[in-house]
């Protein structure tokens, strides 16, 4: 009886869809998703973003392959008051904000509600930049090339949120690298004429933690560790 057939990195058995070719860690995603980025290595135009939490221990590897600083891009989704899963904009590091006008005039929103729901979400962001960055000062990304780093793009709202945040702060290109995303996603980044570098864009998808082994969450901590680690390794290299 011969063995059942795999589909993009996909075993099917008795109707079962288990995924076979997996990542074992962000570590290992990072290393892999660094290889398809030497290109812009050793470059001092080049700064890693990361999108915490989850983007960060991807990004430490590629900004440590690359020999370039890496720094976080907190994005907060503001959520339409009673649908907070509906996004009506998004608030970024470095006080963008960028507002869904279609979402905001077709549920008659009012400004008193969107500050409200700003204030709550900068609350975090604050909390969230101030810990990651531990007094380090916001990088400035106009002309730089940024690669904006993710564990991986389902939806791509999220993505898209930090990129509409990004591109306010006039980088030069921007480049979106994560391991793994649907190919649908990866074509309407694209077809924005945004760059994507993506180690795997399979289907059936699933979810972004189905091809990882260990897609444990990462803690504050974990977090600050990776950033220090990273702005040490930094300094180091520039001293050289």
């Amino acid at each position: 009886m011969g063995s059942a057939p795999t589909v993009h990195g996909v075993h099917r058995t008795e109707g079962i869809e288990a995924i076979t070719s997996r990542f074992r860690d962000r570590t290992e995603a990072g290393q892999r998703l660094a290889r398809q980025l030497a290109g812009y290595a050793n470059r001092s135009d080049v700064l890693v973003l990361a999108l915490p939490r989850g983007g960060v221990p991807v990004a430490f590897e590629v900004a440590r392959a690359l020999h370039a600083p890496l720094d976080v891009l907190v994005v907060r989704k503001l959520g339409v008051p009673g649908q907070e899963e509906l996004a009506m904009g998004a608030i970024s590091s470095g006080g963008v904000r960028v507002l869904n006008t279609s979402i905001l005039q077709g549920l008659d929103i009012t400004m008193e509600q969107i500050e409200s729901v700003v204030a709550r979400e900068l609350q975090e962001l604050t909390r969230r930049e101030q810990l990651y960055r531990n007094e380090r000062p916001a990088p400035n990304v106009r002309m730089q090339t940024v690669i904006l780093v993710d564990d991986g793009i389902a939806t791509g709202s999220t993505m898209l949120a930090a990129l509409a945040c990004l591109k306010k702060q006039q980088p030069a290109h921007i480049i979106v690298a994560v391991p793994v995303a649907p190919p649908s996603t990866v074509r309407e980044l694209r077809a924005e004429g945004t760059e994507v570098v993506c180690v795997k864009t399979e289907e059936p998808f699933l979810a972004i933690g189905a091809w990882y082994e260990d897609f444990a969450q990462l803690s504050d901590e974990e977090v600050c560790g990776l950033m220090e680690r990273a702005a040490r390794e930094q300094l180091g290299t520039s001293h050289l």
